[in-house]
């Protein structure tokens, strides 16, 4: 027994610094998803939000989480598994269950459709020529829900030759502003219950 505990923090060792990693990448997914999320044009005034002030945000929408992927991985060449993600998000975005013509998903799909015949990379569409002012494209937005990052993963992991989401790609975005809403939302919840305890003594006082 005194052999199998040894054994076991040896294990469990090993598998400390793959979580580790994951935990670091994902922090480091969000942090430039909002970074980028942050230098995107909002709005008539377009002002320039830091990531501070959208990290207090609720409410980053798919648009601007599309638009963050023009920041993460604007170089690459659409493919297939993109435009499956991009179609995901439109779906999820508009509440329709088919392409817009000449809306983002459908551009997605022409871009891997055409890419998969050129045989030069730099004739091929970029991610980013799709993506640009996503936000505008779309008819309607919403913010990005947990079920909504799920959906996109879906999309980009069943279209991807290896069945894996590419670092920084559209379902990374999805799913990095996912979390931020979340953590945004719980972070509101807390600080309003603390508000409504305040003001329930103010009133019992």
């Amino acid at each position: 027994m005194s052999q199998e505990q040894p054994r076991r923090e040896e294990a469990e060792q090993e598998h400390e610094p793959v979580k580790q990693e994951k935990d670091v990448s994902n922090v480091q997914e969000s942090s430039l998803v909002s970074e980028s999320i942050g230098t995107q044009v909002h709005g008539k005034d377009r002002k320039q939000l830091s990531s501070e002030s959208v990290s207090g945000r609720a409410n980053i929408t798919i648009g601007e989480a599309l638009e963050a992927t023009v920041i993460t991985a604007g170089n690459r060449p659409v493919d297939y598994s993109d435009a499956a993600a991009i179609q995901a998000a439109e779906v999820r975005a508009t509440g329709r269950t088919n392409i817009i013509p000449g809306g983002v998903a459908a551009a997605a799909q022409s871009a891997a459709t055409r890419n998969a015949r050129l045989t030069k990379e730099e004739e091929k569409t970029k991610l980013a020529e799709i993506l640009a002012e996503a936000s505008s494209k779309l008819p309607s937005d919403k913010p990005v829900t947990r079920k909504d990052a799920e959906g996109v993963i879906g999309a980009e992991l069943r279209n991807d030759p290896n069945l894996c989401t590419r670092p920084g790609g559209v379902a990374a975005s999805i799913a990095a502003a996912a979390r931020l809403n979340q953590t945004n939302s719980t972070t509101n919840t807390t600080s309003g219950t603390k508000n409504n305890d305040n003001n329930l003594k103010q009133k019992i006082n």
